[in-house]
């Protein structure tokens, strides 16, 4: 008798930063065009963007009803308060809005793009001074406070002038997500592909939508980021939120030292790579690491079919959280994937040599920032 020896396996060849430009001018996915990739980003950002409809709504009125509030305890009932409300929320059986807001939280911290532009300007100074002014004629420790320190109003407005527009991005994203599985049921929807060409089509029909906030003091209303303000959905939005979220974001707490003498963390904030592009799907669920939450909300929204798919891959629902993040990766790249080729300077198809070379160069960058990711999530 004898016996054969095992074939050795190899590892997988993971795409090299020429194979992602490749991908990038050639209208190629970045995620590989497979029939479980597509099920799980369809399904996976279906339930994500259940979960964002809430993260939206809340954010939203958090921007109408929370202005210079020193103690917005209640700022996750938008849908009212009553005791049934508060003791769910308690027992955590409801959704984590303190996802969305250290997704907020790393917007507001790395402050890159168009709106945080404005954020600095004189007229948004201006604004917040004439707010202030009418607030503290009916609010004794607000202008006790700001008496003290002049910049904590002004920094308050502009995080929750941060939450405001990140609720509006979210809004357009939750209606994109809902409306690709609609599409995907209906046939509309079957690679990996058409999913990115409708994340890229969504957010090119959204991206010159203004971003506008208004709000109301004593009765009178001041424009925070007014019209001629010139703030739109894409550049000023949506590219920071890739940038801050997918790229950057922030260390968790407990997985590296805070310690300056460690240096595990860098002192450049734009050296991060903590996004969700970056991140190692394996701790999901662990104390202290925010997207847990998010996972979780995603898990008690979860289409049928990707449950069962869960049931018959990885440890089956023994760790369908982190299977869902793995899920949830996947489909960021296809996000990001669109936004990409939603904002390429130029058509892919173009025969022009200098609009050729703008692509190319444009492709390069943004292939440069991938190379660091979790490439592996792409085989």
């Amino acid at each position: 008798m004898t016996t054969t020896a095992p074939l050795p396996v190899s590892a997988p060849t993971l795409p090299d930063q020429e194979e992602l430009i490749r991908r990038l001018l050639s209208d190629t996915p970045l995620l590989k065009d497979t029939p479980d990739h597509l099920l799980q980003v369809v399904n996976v950002l279906e339930s994500y963007g259940i979960v964002l409809d809430a993260y939206s709504k809340n954010l939203v009125d958090q921007g109408h009803k929370q202005l210079l509030n020193p103690f917005p305890v209640f700022r996750f009932f938008h849908e009212g308060f009553n005791l049934k409300r508060l003791w769910d929320h308690l027992l955590g059986d409801r959704i984590n809005f303190e996802y969305a807001e250290y997704c907020q939280k790393a917007m507001f911290w790395h402050g890159t793009g168009g709106l945080d532009a404005y954020l600095d300007s004189g007229a948004f100074q201006d604004a917040c001074d004439r707010i202030i002014a009418a607030k503290t004629r009916r609010d004794p420790l607000l202008a006790f406070t700001n008496s003290l320190y002049r910049g904590f109003a002004p920094e308050s407005i502009r995080s929750l002038t941060t939450i405001y527009c990140l609720g509006l991005f979210w809004r357009v994203m939750s209606d994109l997500f809902v409306d690709l599985a609609r599409r995907y049921r209906i046939g509309e929807v079957a690679c990996v592909n058409d999913v990115v060409h409708h994340i890229r089509d969504g957010l090119v029909a959204a991206a010159g939508s203004p971003i506008t906030y208004k709000v109301t003091v004593a009765g009178e209303e001041f424009w925070v980021l007014p019209p001629e303000a010139g703030l739109t959905f894409l550049v000023d939005v949506a590219v920071p939120y890739v940038e801050a979220v997918f790229f950057r974001g922030m260390p968790f707490l407990g997985t590296v030292s805070y310690n300056a003498q460690a240096r595990q963390i860098s002192p450049d904030i734009s050296d991060f790579k903590y996004g969700a592009l970056y991140a190692d799907p394996i701790p999901s669920m662990g104390a202290g690491i925010p997207p847990s939450l998010c996972m979780q909300d995603m898990y008690r929204h979860l289409p049928e079919e990707l449950s069962r798919w869960y049931d018959h891959h990885g440890r089956a629902q023994v760790d369908v959280h982190v299977q869902i993040c793995i899920s949830f990766q996947k489909s960021m790249f296809c996000v990001t994937n669109g936004a990409i080729a939603g904002t390429m300077p130029h058509p892919l198809d173009s025969q022009d040599p200098e609009q050729q070379a703008a692509n190319r160069a444009y492709a390069e960058a943004w292939s440069g920032r991938l190379m660091g990711c979790q490439r592996v999530a792409l085989l």
